[in-house]
């Protein structure tokens, strides 16, 4: 691809777009560029030292080469058995929390045993844009139907393939990141229907910024992938249209939900832990219709997390990949925004969903009807810990954000406090209960 072309899809329609001084949003490691084509991880790499300092943390800082799947040695196919000690720790930082939280937390470290410890783990949930891992594993999914013997062509068709957004990417409020490397202009725009990245690029909006037009589009590239196969590579936006004018309602509806939730139940996820029923703008909704509803539990996003790194989120090369892609290089929100968590490598997605009572007005992040907070967490720290979290709330009238910074400190310090009694006990899973 050539710089102008690169340019032109850049800012197709960046005249509406509104150009910022402040830092980017990013995910993927900021060494990236020239494996994906995810073109806002240019600015970081062009950075001068003193100034990347001034805008990443330390953890977030990391290459490509520092991210590694930390189970794959011991890899976990059902969830150990409470730990007593850490279940007892753990229960101690929440007596004056709201009664809605649940917590999973599961400490990896190397050297330890697997421990294990939750709250409220199956409770049900609106998991919001933490369902987004969800559509990110179908995509994984279907790129290794489709090359289940070369992980080069999966990364290679990523990088080459682009897209257009057309009615699935409407409507959202995120706003996407854009810079053009030529003339060093960083933008913020939000998706319009004539928008076009490559497919890593997509991804990468959906899980960086989480942007609800990336999401429905990279679920609706799953699907084509699905149906089209090996003519999905040359696939172009007006037979992909075509495909969605002529094709039933009903056909593809049962198709959208059975592509997203299929791979959670290979993983033994079942529909009351997780599942996802509605693409995420309405654009998208009218177009495959939902089906079935979204749930999450914080034991389901747990088993999904430990999955990953075991190499099991479909297979290691897309775990591996899909953890890049969820490493938090910037605007570390919620729980990832704790000071504690900032010489740490931290994956991260969040998501919310808030709603007002009829009759009545509430602010952002503070519904009176519903108001679910939710983030899932990987976190590396310098020391060597190593460990998994998943918290989910519906706290009523409060924007839990706050709260969320305040359990990821408490629980960073019960974790890395917290020491077996005997350190050479030998690593076992137990039974899932």
């Amino acid at each position: 691809m050539t710089l102008s072309t690169l340019r032109t899809l850049l800012f197709l329609g960046v005249l509406v777009a509104v150009v910022y001084p402040s830092p980017p949003v990013a995910g993927y490691p900021i060494d990236g560029y020239a494996n994906t084509g995810i073109a806002r991880l240019l600015r970081l790499t062009n950075m001068d030292s003193a100034a990347l300092v001034r805008t990443l943390p330390y953890g977030a800082r990391h290459s490509l080469e520092y991210v590694r799947l930390n189970l794959m040695a011991d890899p976990v196919t059902e969830l150990p058995e409470v730990d007593p000690e850490l279940q007892e720790e753990i229960g101690q930082i929440f007596p004056n929390m709201h009664p809605s939280y649940s917590v999973a937390v599961f400490d990896m470290t190397p050297g330890r045993p697997h421990r294990y410890a939750e709250r409220n783990p199956n409770a049900g949930y609106q998991p919001g844009s933490v369902g987004k891992l969800a559509v990110a594993t179908a995509f994984f999914c279907e790129l290794q139907n489709m090359y289940p013997d070369s992980v080069q062509q999966r990364w290679a068709l990523m990088k080459k393939k682009v897209v257009k957004a057309g009615p699935f990417g409407v409507y959202d409020h995120h706003t996407i990141p854009l810079y053009d490397a030529e003339t060093e202009r960083y933008a913020r725009k939000r998706v319009d229907q004539n928008d076009e990245f490559n497919l890593y690029q997509w991804v990468d909006h959906m899980l960086s910024v989480s942007n609800n037009g990336a999401a429905s589009i990279v679920w609706r590239e799953a699907l084509l992938m699905r149906v089209f196969g090996d003519k999905y590579p040359d696939l172009t936006y007006d037979e992909m249209m075509d495909y969605f004018k002529t094709t039933d309602r009903g056909t593809l509806r049962d198709l959208g939900e059975d592509i997203v939730n299929g791979p959670l139940r290979d993983m033994g996820i079942d529909g009351d832990a997780w599942r996802l029923g509605t693409m995420f703008t309405r654009g998208a909704s009218a177009i495959v219709p939902p089906k079935g509803g979204s749930l999450g539990t914080v034991r389901g996003l747990m088993v999904w997390l430990t999955a990953l790194e075991s190499g099991r989120v479909v297979d290691a090369p897309s775990s591996l990949e899909l953890k890049r892609l969820i490493y938090m290089t910037d605007r570390r929100i919620r729980y990832a925004h704790a000071p504690v968590l900032d010489s740490a490598g931290v994956y991260f997605k969040s998501g919310s969903l808030y709603g007002c009572k009829p009759g009545t007005s509430c602010a952002k992040y503070k519904g009176n009807r519903m108001n679910y907070m939710n983030s899932v967490a990987i976190v590396e720290q310098p020391d060597g810990t190593r460990y998994l979290v998943a918290l989910m709330s519906n706290v009523l009238g409060r924007n839990s954000a706050y709260d969320h910074q305040v359990l990821a400190t408490r629980i960073d310090k019960v974790v890395r406090r917290t020491q077996v009694a005997d350190p050479s006990e030998s690593i076992g899973t137990g039974e899932g209960d």
